[in-house]
């Protein structure tokens, strides 16, 4: 539960860092006589930050339950 825990934290700190994703799709306009024009759409993914801040959340409620567990 405590490797849970950080994974989540770090996961969730790399969220926060890089709030969203680019990634482009190539559509063909025009294929005429072997002629191919196509072009390149880029699409963008937004990650929210208050996703990003829940994940973190989550990791540190289970790290700090690890540890309490371990006390007693």
């Amino acid at each position: 539960m405590k490797i849970a825990g950080i994974l989540l934290l770090v996961i969730g700190l790399g969220l926060t860092l890089f709030t969203g994703v680019t990634y482009f799709t190539k559509e063909k306009v025009v294929d005429i006589a072997g002629i191919e024009i196509s072009k390149h759409e880029p699409h963008h993914i937004n990650i929210p930050l208050v996703f990003s801040i829940a994940v973190m959340s989550v990791g540190g409620i289970l790290l700090l339950a690890s540890i309490k567990k371990e006390k007693s």
